[in-house]
Order: structure tokens, then C-alpha cells, then sequence
């Protein structure tokens, strides 16, 4: 069975009851009300229907849940914490597919000091995993805004970045080992706790990043590191994004691996967040840009606010930055952290939210951002505002557009053209039309257009051999089957 051909399978009581034998018939939702919060993602843009919600508990219940839809030609839609903003683990609109959502597997099975490892399995919320890290006085570095709803399996699924990828890279440099369940139900089970292992291809990079395409991760060893004990934290104010790429180059040379942050935002950004919530901007004057930067160490007293004072003065002496406060307490610290934080609430608040997760060489993205500026200057529906990991080259363009002037239907339409245009300039840099957030459903199509064929030719050959009879998260990544994004 090729798996572009469409199923109209409708959930029949033998079949239920199948899967009430594998997860328990608490834990198989069908009614709408029920199922509410797993067919529509959290920004209210993609949404769909399911044949049933099944929770599984274990990696043995997700094995029974796949050989059952294998036997049955069932296709499934693995979902962690529905947190992601491309429709990647949203079922699609014909309420054939089954949803298998991953938050009751949320162990921790282990961790190791020694070999500075943590098996946790996929629905464990990343924050829950990251307190697990300190109690253990440790540090996953993983962090992101979601990070108190978002699971460990969807961050792998989407190979997630977030706000420290400068030091200890995106997802797929965390992750030692998989433990995976196949689409007929096999399971991939011996979880490699490894820093070397060079036995031929390694499988767990296929799965990283796959969207749940291939199979579905229900456990991963994870890399720790030491606990960062000092910690010096600046909010800037500087006139360019030119600027902000020498200040990034200048703080490297002095603060060397302490680099762990390195956030752009643009004035406008920060003024739809003053907006929004009730603070003010930690510095007094008003900027055209503003950075979050911070540096850490393990060693404890490690003068990082003096090294950090120094490398900014220095920059405001050369005339390359123009204002900046450290953090001189937690609270402070915290406070900064807020206004980065809040962004994507506050951005809904304002107005329907088109925003983009390129990526581009970190020496051009001050170029990303005037090509981006100048194109699409002069709208007087849209407001553009940008944000992002600029120390790694993920800046998002943000378009927010205005409910009154602008409708579900209409958003859709410009929202593409929005996009192809912020797309062509990414590509015409060398950069990517998806950082850390993965192609789902929004990008599926676009990636004709911006990868090579032979690429493609590539991914659709590997998805055949992991899944012959396309169940997987059918529709994500391939064009598969019709876009569901609403408004």
C-alpha cells in the first residue's frame, strides 16, 4: 500500500476495543470534547479530527498500539506535548487517524553522574527533566519558552534548538541513544549511553528531527554536563544588527565557551511585549536593538560580571553598543529573562502570527534583516518585528498581522506571500526555511522549492523502508495528504 493513498477507515467498537485491551479503556478518548486539546494546536492555526486519542504508559503498550494499526492499516499521528507552531503533530481533517499521545511515559529511568547521562522516556515535560538534572547537580542544557509544557520525545521529533544551541548545540547533539518503537511494532530497545560508537550507521540521527515519520521514540539517553555555578547576565541596548555581529564576535574572543546566549530583539518586538504585559525595559533609553547575553561556568566565584562588564565596555567605548545593565541579583536575572520569555504570548495578543524559523550563516544574518525590512516595508496591515538566536543564526521574522484589517481567510493568503518572500531571501544567503521548529504541515510543500531533489528523493526512500505502508505521520514532511491549517 503506497503511503500517499488516502484510508477511510471509520473506528468501529471491535477496533476500540482492541486498544482498550493494550492501554485500558480510560485511556482511549473518542468523544470530541474529549479529544479537544490533541486536534488543534495551541496557536489555534491547525486543527483536525481523530478516529481516538490512545495514552500509552509504556514502551510495551506503544509496541501493542503499532502492531495493532500495522495489522489494521491505521495511520497514526504521534503527538508529545502540542507545543509545536507547524502542525507536526496534528491529525488531519478526515478523522481516520489515531492520535498516540506520549504523556503518561514521563519516567525518568535513570541517570548516571559518572557518565553524565539521564535515560528519561518521551513524555517527560523538558522542565521536569532539567530539575531532574540539578537534583542530580547537573545541567540539560535544552531550554526553550515551552519548556513547561513541551516533552522530550517532540523535542527529538523536531530536533529542537532554543536559547543555548551556541554552546551546547540543538537536540541532536544531546542525545547518546534512542529507544524506538516501529511502525509494524518492533522496538529498537538497547539504549546506547555511548560518546563512542562507531559500528556502522547510526540509526538514531534518522529519527531525530524525523517529525514522527519513521517510528516513534519512547525513551533517549541524554547528555549532562556540569551545573553552571556562576552565571553573568547583560540586557543591551545597540543601534544595528551589524553591531550585534561584532558584539557577538568580541564577547566569543574574550568570554571564550562561558558563551551560552546571545538573543536579538528588535525594538518593535519589545514594544508589543511592553504592550501586553505590565513592565518596563530594564534599560532607560529607548534602542533600535536589544540583546540578552549570558555566560556561565562551573567553577563558582568566577568573576563572570566583571569579565562580562569589561568586554561591554569596550564595546560601548568603540561605539558598537550603546547601553547595558547586568544582572546583579536572581531576581533581576529573572526579570530579563521575562521580557525574552513572553514573546510569542505577547505576539498573539496583538494580533494573528506568521513567524518564520530560518536560519542563515551567523555572518549574514544582519543581512537577513535588512533584505527582510526592505521587502516588505510599507505594510500598513502588519507590523514586523524579529527575535531570535543570534548567536547561532536562527532569527525569526516575525510578521503579526491586524485582526481588525485582516481576516482568517485573507491571513492565509498573505501569510504565504509573506512567507515565500522571507523564504527566498533565507535561501539566497544559504540558510535554511526551518531552524529548530521542524516542516510539519506549514512547510511541507515549501520544501520542493528550497531542497535539492535528489535530497528529497533521498528522505521519501528511507521513509519507505521504515514504513512500507506509510502510517507514520502521514502528511508531515511529504505531501501526503491536504494541508489542514485553519484559521
Amino acid at each position: 500500500m503506497p503511503y500517499s493513498q488516502p484510508w477511510t477507515l471509520p473506528m468501529t467498537s471491535p477496533a476500540l476495543s482492541d486498544l482498550a485491551n493494550i492501554v485500558g479503556s480510560a485511556h482511549v478518548l473518542t468523544a470530541p470534547e474529549d479529544m479537544a486539546a490533541y486536534t488543534r494546536d495551541w496557536r489555534g492555526r491547525f486543527s483536525g479530527n481523530a478516529a481516538a486519542v490512545v495514552r500509552p504508559r509504556s514502551t510495551a503498550e506503544v509496541a501493542g498500539i503499532m502492531a495493532w494499526a500495522f495489522r489494521e492499516g491505521r495511520r497514526v499521528v504521534p503527538q508529545g506535548g502540542n507545543t509545536g507552531v507547524v502542525g507536526g503533530g496534528i491529525p488531519d481533517d478526515t478523522g481516520n487517524e489515531i492520535i498516540v499521545s506520549l504523556g503518561r511515559m514521563d519516567r525518568i529511568r535513570s541517570i548516571d553522574r559518572t557518565n553524565d547521562t539521564m535515560v528519561v522516556e518521551a513524555g517527560c515535560i523538558l522542565a521536569n527533566v532539567q530539575a531532574a538534572a540539578v537534583e542530580a547537580d547537573r545541567l540539560f542544557p535544552l531550554s526553550l519558552a515551552s519548556e513547561g509544557s513541551c516533552q522530550i520525545g517532540g523535542n527529538i521529533a523536531a530536533n529542537a534548538g532554543g536559547l543555548e544551541v551556541v554552546r551546547y548545540g540543538a537536540m541532536r547533539e544531546l542525545v547518546l541513544g534512542l529507544e524506538v518503537v516501529l511502525p509494524n511494532g518492533d522496538v529498537l530497545g538497547e539504549i546506547a549511553q555511548l560518546r563512542k560508537n562507531n559500528t556502522g550507521y547510526d540509526l538514531k540521527h534518522l529519527f531525530i528531527g524525523s517529525e514522527g515519520t519513521l517510528g516513534i521514540v519512547t525513551a533517549a539517553a541524554l547528555k549532562l554536563f556540569p551545573r553552571p555555578r556562576s552565571t553573568a547576565t547583560a540586557f543591551c541596548g545597540l543601534q544595528s544588527p551589524e553591531d550585534a555581529l561584532e558584539i557577538l564576535s568580541r564577547v566569543k574572543e574574550q568570554c571564550g565557551a562561558r558563551l551560552s546566549t546571545f538573543e536579538i530583539i528588535s525594538a518593535r518586538q519589545l514594544e508589543v511585549v511592553f504592550r501586553h504585559i505590565k513592565t518596563a525595559s530594564p534599560l532607560d533609553k529607548r534602542h533600535s536593538w536589544y540583546l540578552l547575553i549570558e555566560i556561565t561556568d562551573s567553577i563558582l566565584d568566577a568573576g563572570l560580571s566583571e569579565l562580562l562588564m569589561d568586554t561591554l565596555s569596550a564595546c560601548i567605548e568603540g561605539g558598537i553598543l550603546s547601553d547595558a545593565v547586568i544582572a546583579q541579583s536572581e531576581a533581576q536575572r529573572s526579570e530579563f529573562w521575562a521580557l525574552r520569555h513572553v514573546i510569542s504570548e505577547s505576539n498573539l495578543h496583538a494580533g494573528r502570527v506568521l513567524s518564520h524559523d530560518t536560519s542563515v550563516p551567523v555572518s549574514s544574518c544582519a543581512a537577513f534583516i535588512r533584505q527582510t525590512e526592505r521587502a516588505l516595508s510599507g505594510r500598513s496591515d502588519m507590523e514586523l518585528t524579529f527575535v531570535g538566536h543570534l548567536g547561532d543564526g536562527n532569527v525569526h521574522a516575525v510578521a503579526i498581522f491586524d485582526r481588525e484589517k485582516v481576516g482568517s481567510a485573507e491571513f492565509e493568503a498573505r501569510a504565504s506571500e509573506v512567507s515565500n518572500i522571507v523564504y527566498e531571501i533565507s535561501a539566497s544567503l544559504g540558510g535554511s526555511i526551518s531552524a529548530e521548529h521542524g516542516v510539519g504541515v506549514s512547510l511541507r510543500d515549501k520544501l520542493a522549492t528550497f531542497k535539492d531533489p535528489r535530497e528529497l528523493s533521498l528522505m521519501r526512500s528511507i521513509k519507505a523502508v521504515f514504513d512500507p505502508t506509510g502510517i507514520m505521520n502521514p502528511g508531515k514532511l511529504f505531501s501526503a495528504c491536504p494541508s489542514n491549517a485553519t484559521s
